[in-house]
């Protein structure tokens, strides 16, 4: 995947995997390129040599969550990535989010994953044409008005039939809260990966 440096060198050994609004490891030209999603222009290149498409789940490293995805959340990786997606614009400000943790990672698995995974699945089985194109324009319009993406996305949701749960944290009215990844009743505990049950 093609994407601007946005982070100093080595950044992976200076620290986690998941990045909040005040990581020391962002440049100060990086803070613009990432306030401004300039970083994710570059990605059109993928999408022209069909590694990406423009709408679909966001692409995640094997070390960012991948290796503790559950069997349903499995399924995301059987599709093509995107650019854009629901989580997207739900979760465009995911670095202040996290910015309050001691442990980022371990935040992004408790807060973040659960409903980008959701947001993901759901996606995957009501995407259509019509709706890509709608995502495409609310992340244009997000650019300017976060407000009115997300008012947006949450009429989409309701449209397609999404469960009241899924509509509610897509306004970002309420505090997020620790909460299972889909597949799974336990809350994401601890980031150490079981080889077996990872290769199963």
């Amino acid at each position: 995947m093609l994407k601007l440096r946005s982070m100093v060198s080595n950044a992976d050994q200076l620290g986690g995997v998941s990045t909040t609004t005040f990581d020391k490891r962002i440049t100060p030209l990086g803070k613009i390129i990432r306030r401004f999603k300039i970083d994710e222009l570059t990605q059109l290149w993928n999408v022209f040599i069909g590694d990406m498409s423009l709408v679909g789940p966001r692409p995640q490293s094997y070390e960012g969550g991948t290796a503790l995805y559950t069997e349903e959340e499995r399924r995301l990786l059987k599709v093509r990535p995107g650019i854009t997606d629901l989580a997207s614009l739900v979760f465009a400000d995911e670095g202040d989010v996290l910015s309050a943790s001691s442990d980022p990672d371990l935040a992004y698995n408790q807060l973040i994953r659960p409903w980008k995974s959701r947001f993901g699945l759901f996606y995957v089985k009501h995407h259509s044409l019509m709706v890509d194109i709608q995502l495409i324009s609310l992340t244009i319009f997000g650019i300017f008005s976060r407000e009115y993406a997300l008012h947006g996305l949450q009429k989409i949701l309701k449209d397609l039939g999404a469960e009241e749960t899924l509509v509610r944290i897509a306004g970002r009215k309420e505090e997020l809260k620790p909460y299972p990844p889909p597949g799974s009743n336990e809350i994401v505990e601890s980031l150490v990966v079981d080889d077996h049950e990872s290769s199963a």
